[in-house]
């Protein structure tokens, strides 16, 4: 892995408006590729001119290729262009309660390889260097001839993106981590880090949900729950990044004690740690195992089953919360069981319906567009969305560019 040395930013008018238009351009490909550059004027409104100039530097850059001309035409050729997926490869960490994912994805967020880890034990530098290591390995061997743009970290708590840093994740026993320096530090690589659950709203903007760009609300359900918000392209991240709080909203009948001293909180209620050992004393399994109950609920165990759904309903409660404070286009609930346990998903949406204003709240609230990779994803998220933000910026900086 090699430094990437970073770049003056360009803070002036005529710099905003130059990245602003390549980043139209190279979104305009993402969605429509293989396109004309015509068709990327006429979508984007930019001119002619502007965009044979942007797609020039981002062919350089190697994030666009051109493609054989599809039609013989009369006159001056049209030459589509499409994402260059092989040249670049985005790495992932996603910082889960028990182990950790590593990752690689292609600038279009198709993950290419995954890999967990177990980590229960291991402190905060220990994991991260482990981490490190995988990430090196991962490189090597898939991706030996891609140049790696830098590594996106997510991870659930307390997340302060500016700095890079996990202020607080209680259940890692985490608090001010700088994960963002120690990384760079062990890998050479540009990192960047954010919370989740805004990373998975960032990975439904570009790769996902198409309502997710007017605005969305995301809400993570697994050892950790927290939920995140965009309207407009943008994702609210509040002082310090710390919005997105939902771990102690109250649930109605819940009695579960929580960490905060109070009980029926949201997060102690529902959470997979929560669910796996209220089996384990029902003599459903042997030991708390999340993984064990949710194959034994995907096997169509009645018992299983209705634990699941009980606790889908109990999510749909703080879904139908959200959806009526924010009222976004599309909520995206981001829960193992949705893909894992038939019902699952009618069992949120049907208590939203009961609680919730909205009329089309069955409509509204969906599953994620990731389920099986979500935790690969969210950490490339992390990444992507800084190069589709501003694909002319400091991530290529350093980079040997294509011919």
């Amino acid at each position: 892995m090699t430094a990437r040395a970073d770049a003056p930013q360009r803070t002036d008018a005529r710099g905003a408006r130059r990245t602003a238009s390549a980043s139209a351009v190279l979104r305009a490909v993402l969605d429509g590729g293989p396109i004309a550059r015509s068709t990327i004027a006429r979508r984007t409104g930019l001119s002619a001119a502007a965009v044979s100039g942007h797609s020039a530097e981002l062919l350089q850059r190697g994030l666009l290729r051109e493609l054989p001309e599809t039609e013989k035409r009369v006159g001056r050729p049209h030459v589509p262009v499409d994402l260059d997926t092989g040249r670049h490869v985005a790495g992932a960490l996603h910082l889960a309660v028990h182990h950790a994912t590593v990752a690689l994805l292609d600038v279009r967020g198709n993950v290419l390889v995954q890999h967990e880890e177990p980590h229960d034990g291991l402190a905060a530098e220990d994991l991260l260097a482990r981490a490190a290591e995988i990430l090196d390995d991962l490189l090597l061997g898939y991706a030996p001839d891609r140049e790696p743009l830098g590594l996106g970290v997510a991870t659930g708590g307390w997340v302060d993106r500016a700095s890079g840093t996990v202020v607080e994740h209680p259940l890692l026993g985490w608090r001010d981590v700088p994960v963002r320096d120690l990384l760079a530090a062990s890998t050479g690589l540009t990192v960047a880090v954010d919370g989740h659950a805004r990373s998975l709203v960032h990975a439904e903007q570009l790769f996902g949900h198409p309502r997710a760009r007017d605005s969305v609300v995301q809400l993570f359900t697994g050892n950790v729950v927290d939920a995140a918000f965009a309207t407009g392209g943008t994702v609210h991240h509040g002082p310090r990044s710390a919005a997105g709080a939902v771990a102690h909203l109250p649930v109605d009948g819940s009695a579960e004690a929580c960490r905060c001293g109070r009980s029926g909180c949201l997060e102690a209620t529902v959470s997979e740690a929560t669910l796996a050992r209220r089996a384990a004393e029902s003599g459903l399994i042997a030991r708390p195992d999340f993984p064990e109950l949710l194959a034994l609920a995907g096997e169509g165990d009645s018992a299983a089953v209705r634990m699941f759904h009980e606790r889908a309903r109990l999510i749909g409660q703080a879904a139908a919360l959200l959806l009526d404070v924010l009222n976004p286009a599309v909520l995206v609930v981001v829960d193992r069981s949705i893909a894992g346990v038939p019902g699952c998903l009618p069992a949120i949406r049907d208590e939203v319906g009961e609680r919730s204003r909205r009329l089309d709240s069955a409509e509204t609230v969906v599953g994620t567009s990731f389920p099986g990779t979500e935790l690969a994803t969210a950490g490339g998220a992390v990444l992507l969305d800084l190069l589709y933000e501003d694909p002319l910026g400091p991530l290529l900086t350093g980079l040997s560019h294509a011919s």
